[in-house]
């Protein structure tokens, strides 16, 4: 499923217009540090995963790929999100753990690229690249 990034809520989780709906996408495997919320708190990479994320996705269309369960206990279709940049589709996900603002999270059934998702990690700790980088 296609649609257009409305809003960047965090680091982790976008709302796409699909059609006449918005939905709140939640991006499989990865876990972004937290910025304010109603009911949490700020986290230390919070502002920063956010930004990186909103510079990556806000206002393109992206390609939702939903993997064996589509939706989390508060009702967010979970999804890898997929996005044009530079003639080259980016997986939104990945792209998070890759700079070194996103953690992996796996969550079973949803394990597709979990594989991808650890190497990421490893290579963006090794390398110090964003949250790693201790700064």
């Amino acid at each position: 499923m296609t649609g257009k990034v409305v809003w960047v809520v965090d680091g982790d989780t976008i709302h796409v217009r699909i059609g006449q709906r918005v939905e709140k996408v939640r991006y499989i495997g990865v876990n972004a540090p937290e910025v304010p919320h109603d009911v949490r708190d700020w986290q230390k990479g919070g502002p920063r995963a956010s930004a990186v994320n909103r510079a990556l996705v806000a206002r393109h269309a992206v390609r939702l790929e939903l993997d064996v369960s589509h939706r989390d206990r508060w009702g967010r279709l979970l999804a890898y999100a997929w996005v044009m940049r530079a003639k080259k589709r980016v997986m939104a996900n990945a792209e998070m753990v890759r700079r070194g603002y996103a953690q992996v999270m796996t969550i079973p059934p949803n394990v597709k690229h979990q594989a991808l998702f650890l190497k990421l990690q490893r290579e963006a700790r090794e390398a110090g690249r964003g949250l790693w980088s201790g700064a």
